[in-house]
């Protein structure tokens, strides 16, 4: 299925300010960044609501998951989260910002590094605020944290791990991009996402990041303020 470029661009000032994902993409289709060429595992796709891209769950890759359709394209991979991990933690023989049986289940480190060298940034949206603050016309996209069942199999076990979760507008309607979803969940416009979000927050254990550029990040314009 053929998956269309989702519109990145900002107005600022009178002028159309492009996001840094969408101004790899109008150079050049972008390889996958993996450790080596040719050695990466990439994440499965699979085909969902058109021009939306969904990356299913493997193994414990949903850090990996969520960056990429966050992004809407694949440009992470597990061998480049792990190289991350060797870059955030040198000298650790048993690495903190991942599993050590090798599966994923990466920190939020990771995350925070892999958008950076991009060009984005990740800010903590402090739950105490209302969410009618929350500027999203200048968020990318949003990337959750929250507690999931943990499942063997068609067995359901009674534990609860944390999982990465993305959330993306494209062509004007949000999306649940959850990894573990079977295809994108529709949210609908802001006032759906807002619901969601409220939902999530209202657990308790949720976290939400902002993937926002730099000059967003800088200026501050992801909050309303008045």
């Amino acid at each position: 299925m053929r998956k269309r470029p989702v519109p990145g661009s900002r107005k600022a000032g009178g002028a159309t300010r492009r996001d840094p994902v969408t101004q790899r993409r109008e150079r050049r289709s972008p390889p996958l960044l993996g450790a080596e060429e040719g050695m990466s595992q990439a994440p499965e796709a699979r085909p969902s609501p058109p021009s939306v891209y969904h990356e299913r769950q493997r193994l414990e890759l949903c850090a990996v998951h969520a960056l990429n359709n966050v992004l809407q394209e694949q440009l992470f991979s597990q061998e480049a989260a792990d190289e991350i991990c060797k870059r955030l933690a040198p000298d650790s023989r048993l690495n903190p910002h991942r599993s050590l049986l090798g599966t994923g289940n990466y920190d939020v480190n990771v995350i925070m590094a892999a958008l950076q060298g991009l060009g984005l940034a990740a800010v903590w949206w402090d739950r105490r605020r209302p969410l009618s603050q929350l500027a999203l016309p200048q968020v990318l996209g949003l990337i959750l944290n929250l507690p999931s069942p943990v499942s063997l199999g068609l067995l359901s076990l009674p534990l609860r791990r944390r999982h990465w979760v993305a959330l993306r507008q494209v062509d004007g309607i949000y999306y649940n991009l959850d990894s573990k979803l079977r295809a994108p969940e529709a949210l609908g416009d802001e006032d759906g996402v807002r619901t969601f979000l409220a939902a999530a927050l209202a657990q308790g254990l949720c976290e939400v990041l902002l993937v926002v550029t730099k000059e967003v990040e800088e200026a501050g314009c992801w909050l309303h303020t008045s």
